[in-house]
């Protein structure tokens, strides 16, 4: 929706780099206990357009190039902050950047954009500036990863993210006929590194009976490991006071979390729409504009960084517990309600797709009034089982062959 408003034409971009539409309304993708499968108005902006990351940047950097008034230098490296008259008394303000050749570049605000390795914190510290608050944490999450290609893209049976017990499993359209299949499980779990091996991966994914069928494509990459994705969070305005002025970071250069959810990108447009709304109210006024980007970063995108680490804590403790042997912690019950009416609730389920596509945040689903009956209509029921779970001893078996 939000790159629809504010950049025409890269939906159109995207297509014709060979990206492909995802409808998780479509009727063979809806769940067999939904009885309303009727479409409704509206259920066209919960369909979106998906592909690997490099053909989405590709068509991204493409139209920024082509945009008037944008200049793009690539190989530049930057190596500090500029600062020039302070605008709030002992708070340095940055006038711009300095390359790794000495080259200075001036601007009116200096935005961060370098996503999750972004320098920023050290930067400002050498700029005279007090350290922003900072969080961070690995959610100790290991990705194995294979990437398939065929004629036809595999038919989804259920919800893009399925937890399995000791692993979830991740399956994800591509561009230009590729598709791929991730599982992801606790790091620590040293049986589960079994899964670089190709032929252990497809025997766990072939148990998958809701995903099995997205093996049937021909391999085009190995099983990719990726560990050690840190989730981390940043806040520049501490005590009421900015860190430092002239400056602002946007998307996970502010914060990020581990891929699961797969929300990056709709989290960095959302927050690349309020910086530009603030930055055009108050641009000229840097103390206003640090604070009021800090307060509507707070109200607007924060949520969805707290609420992706709260579900990645409780997804690593139950992992981290079936290895163990353990029982599982219980889940979140408001969370566990909405995901069983989802299966028979068509109100719900657009609202859970709403949730995982950014569109709303799970406290404004919940409020709704048909949405709140019938999570107040469900008190008492509890999760049942998933037959489809793979329990600590088949997990073993078909890691052991």
């Amino acid at each position: 929706m939000i790159s629809d408003q504010e950049l025409p034409g890269l939906t159109d971009d995207l297509l014709g780099a060979g990206c492909v539409w995802v409808d998780y309304l479509d009727s063979r993708s809806l769940p067999p206990t939904l009885t309303d499968k009727a479409p409704r108005p509206g259920d066209e902006a919960l369909r979106f357009v998906t592909g690997r990351r490099p053909t989405v940047e590709w068509a991204v950097a493409a139209m920024a190039q082509a945009a008037p008034n944008v200049t793009v230098r690539r190989g530049v490296k930057l190596r500090e902050l500029i600062t020039g008259a302070a605008a709030v008394p002992a708070v340095p303000h940055v006038t711009g950047v300095r390359t790794t050749s000495g080259e200075e570049i001036r601007a009116d605000l200096v935005i961060d954009a370098m996503g999750r390795r972004s320098p920023a914190c050290e930067w400002i510290l050498g700029a005279g500036g007090r350290a922003p608050i900072e969080e961070a944490e690995d959610s100790n999450f290991a990705y194995f990863t294979r990437y398939f290609s065929g004629p036809r893209r595999p038919r989804r049976m259920g919800r893009a993210l399925t937890p399995m017990g000791l692993f979830s499993i991740l399956t994800l359209d591509g561009d230009n006929d590729t598709w791929s299949v991730t599982l992801y499980t606790s790091s620590r779990n040293k049986a589960m590194r079994a899964l670089r091996d190709t032929a252990t991966f497809h025997r766990v994914v072939s148990a998958c009976s809701r995903q099995a069928h997205w093996l049937d494509g021909e391999p085009i990459t190995s099983v990719l490991l990726m560990a050690g994705i840190i989730d981390r969070y940043r806040r520049f305005v501490v005590d009421g006071q900015p860190v430092i002025t002239g400056f602002a970071a946007v998307g996970d250069a502010w914060a990020c979390t581990n891929p699961s959810a797969g929300r990056g990108l709709s989290v960095g447009l959302l927050h690349a729409q309020v910086l530009r709304d603030v930055a055009r109210r108050h641009v000229d006024d840097p103390l206003a504009f640090c604070l009021e980007y800090d307060a509507e970063t707070e109200r607007r995108v924060g949520p969805f960084y707290r609420n992706q680490i709260a579900a990645d804590r409780a997804r690593i403790a139950e992992m981290n517990a079936l290895e163990a042997g353990l029982p599982m912690p219980p889940p979140n019950p408001i969370m566990a309600k909405l995901l069983l009416a989802s299966s028979e609730d068509a109100d719900v389920l657009r609202g859970m797709i709403e949730i995982a596509l950014c569109v709303a945040l799970p406290q404004e689903v919940m409020a709704r009034p048909p949405i709140a009956a019938k999570l107040a209509s469900m008190d008492g029921y509890s999760l049942p089982p998933d037959p489809n779970i793979i329990d600590r001893d088949r997990m073993a078996a078909l890691l052991d062959g």
